[in-house]
C-alpha cells in the first residue's frame, strides 16, 4: 500500500506513512474478529513468553520509529523506506523457495524467549512504524522458525502483537499530529482499508487453491520494483 499512496496517489512519504499504519489497525482488528472465530486464541498461551518479549521490543522500537519519521529529512527517510521495501522483497522471494519449517532454536527457559523476542520486536516495531505495516512478514518467520510455533498459531500471535505495535505507533503520530486530515486522506484510509479486508478475505478462501510460490515471488518483485522506485526518487530530489 505505501507505493500505492506514495507513487498512485501522490502522497509524500511523511504522510504516506501514518495513513498506511492506520489502515494497517483497521485491517488488523477485521482480521482478528474473523479468526478468532475460525481458530481458536488459546493456541497461543504455550507461546506468551515470546510474544510479551516481542511486543515489549516492538512497542519501544515503534515509539522511536515514529519519532524517528518526523524527525528524518525527506531523502534520508525516502532511502528507508527504499531499504525496507527492498530488504522485504527479499524476504518474501528466499521464503518463495525455502518455506520455513517449524523449529525451536532455543532452551526451554521464558526467560531466554522473553529476551530474544523482545530483540526481535525492535526489528519489527522500526520496520512498522517506517512502512506503516503491521510486521506480520517479519513476525510469523520468526514465531515458526525460532520459537517453534505451527503456522495458524504464529499467524493469531502475529496479529495481536501487531495490534500492540501499530497502535503504539500510530499513537505517536497522532501526538506529533503527523497524521493527514481532511476527507481527502479519509477517504483513501477507508477506501483502501476496505480494499485490504476484501482482499484478506478472498485470499483466506483461496489459500488451498492459489499457487503461493508464484504470488510470493510475484510479491518479492513488486516491492523490490517499489524500492527501486522510491530510491531513483530519492535519487532525483536531490
Amino acid at each position: 500500500r505505501l507505493p500505492v499512496l506514495m507513487y498512485g496517489i501522490g502522497f509524500d512519504a511523511r504522510s504516506a506513512v501514518p495513513l498506511n499504519l492506520l489502515t494497517s489497525l483497521i485491517t488488523l482488528a477485521f482480521a482478528l474478529a474473523v479468526r478468532s472465530r475460525a481458530v481458536s486464541l488459546a493456541s497461543v498461551v504455550p507461546h506468551l513468553p515470546e510474544m510479551i518479549g516481542l511486543l515489549a521490543g516492538g512497542i519501544a522500537s515503534a515509539f522511536y520509529g515514529a519519532h524517528l519519521v518526523s524527525r528524518l529529512r525527506d531523502s534520508h527517510l525516502v532511502r528507508l523506506i527504499a531499504a525496507l521495501l527492498a530488504s522485504l522483497g527479499l524476504l518474501m522471494i528466499v521464503e518463495a523457495f525455502l518455506p520455513f519449517q517449524s523449529g525451536d532454536l532455543l532452551p526451554a527457559s521464558a526467560t531466554a524467549h522473553f529476551i530474544v523476542g523482545a530483540g526481535i520486536g525492535i526489528a519489527v516495531g522500526l520496520v512498522s512504524s517506517v512502512l506503516g505495516v503491521a510486521g506480520g512478514e517479519l513476525l510469523i518467520p520468526a514465531l515458526i522458525l525460532i520459537f517453534g510455533a505451527d503456522i495458524k498459531t504464529a499467524g493469531s500471535a502475529s496479529i495481536l502483537i501487531s495490534l500492540g505495535v501499530v497502535s503504539t505507533g500510530l499513537w505517536r503520530f497522532w501526538r506529533a499530529d503527523a497524521i493527514p486530515r481532511g476527507r481527502g486522506p479519509q477517504r483513501i484510509t477507508t477506501a483502501m482499508a476496505l480494499g485490504s479486508i476484501v482482499g484478506a478475505t478472498f485470499g483466506g478462501l483461496a489459500v488451498a487453491y492459489a499457487p503461493v510460490t508464484f504470488l510470493k515471488m510475484l510479491l518479492g518483485c513488486v516491492l523490490l520494483a517499489a524500492a527501486a522506485k522510491t530510491a531513483l526518487a530519492a535519487r532525483g530530489s536531490n
